[in-house]
């Protein structure tokens, strides 16, 4: 089984994620693209750690999707949670008061709920296909 342009487009884009949140718990000034845009440069510790979380967060959804593990039925299912997800992702960062995240994060998270979906409904193909 080889990943498909939707798995390889929604891992790209986790790994992406996953890089900026650890940007930012190296200290990145990159406060006004995260966590509500409220702080200006870098973020302080407690946000820091809740990025750190996130980052493996990310870069772990994006190793399950790289690696390929599981049925084609169990993989649809993780495509399904990881769509959820990312739809709340867009919507809150759509909500944000920051123009930075809403102009980033909105469309980084909507375009990855739109390419786990498609790699959900080529899972789906699979089961069929069995």
């Amino acid at each position: 089984m080889t990943l498909n342009r939707s798995e390889r487009g929604t891992a790209g884009l986790l790994l992406g994620v996953g890089a900026f949140q650890m940007a930012l718990v190296a200290g990145a000034p990159w406060g006004r693209a995260a966590f509500g845009g409220a702080r200006h440069g870098r973020l302080p510790t407690h946000l820091r750690r809740v990025s750190a979380v996130a980052c493996v967060g990310y870069t772990g959804a994006a190793a399950l999707v790289l690696s390929e593990v599981g049925s084609p039925r169990t993989r649809a299912a993780g495509f399904t949670g990881l769509t959820a997800l990312m739809c709340m992702g867009t919507l809150a960062n759509g909500a944000s008061r920051s123009p930075v995240e809403r102009a980033i994060w909105t469309p980084v998270a909507g375009l990855t709920a739109a390419l786990s979906w498609r790699a959900r409904q080529d899972k789906i193909q699979d089961i069929v296909w069995l």
